[in-house]
């Protein structure tokens, strides 16, 4: 069983910063994948970024460029640098693990959920 639970949502203007951070507990797995998913209301949930325990990670195309996913191993926290934020990505972002790498993606990584933490970007 794993918890996650993420923080360092808030809300920014247009062309701010965030950077989100989701703590894993419980079971530790040698290979994996994790991500980050965000649900914007009346919309459905998307995945945003995946990284497995190679280092190697996805992202979506909305968000290339501006977001960075990264992990410390030592704290088991994943975070999400967002960057020029804009008020498309106003959402509320989850993170997700999965307690295997293959086919490691942000469109298709299942698993155990967080609670989820809100961003919300002004103009």
């Amino acid at each position: 069983q794993v918890q996650l639970a993420e923080s360092g949502g808030g809300s920014v203007q247009s062309g701010g910063s965030l950077t989100l951070s989701c703590a894993a507990s419980g079971s530790t797995y040698r290979s994996y994948c994790m991500g980050w998913f965000r649900q914007a209301p009346g919309k459905e949930r998307e995945g945003v970024a995946a990284i497995d325990s190679t280092g190697s990670t996805t992202y979506a195309d909305s968000v290339k460029g501006r977001f960075t996913i990264f992990e410390d191993n030592a704290k088991n926290t994943l975070y999400l640098q967002m960057n020029s934020l804009e008020p498309v990505d106003t959402a509320r972002y989850y993170c997700r693990l999965s307690p295997s790498r293959r086919g490691c993606h942000h469109e298709t990584l299942s698993g155990w959920w967080g609670q989820g933490t809100q961003v919300t970007v002004s103009s």
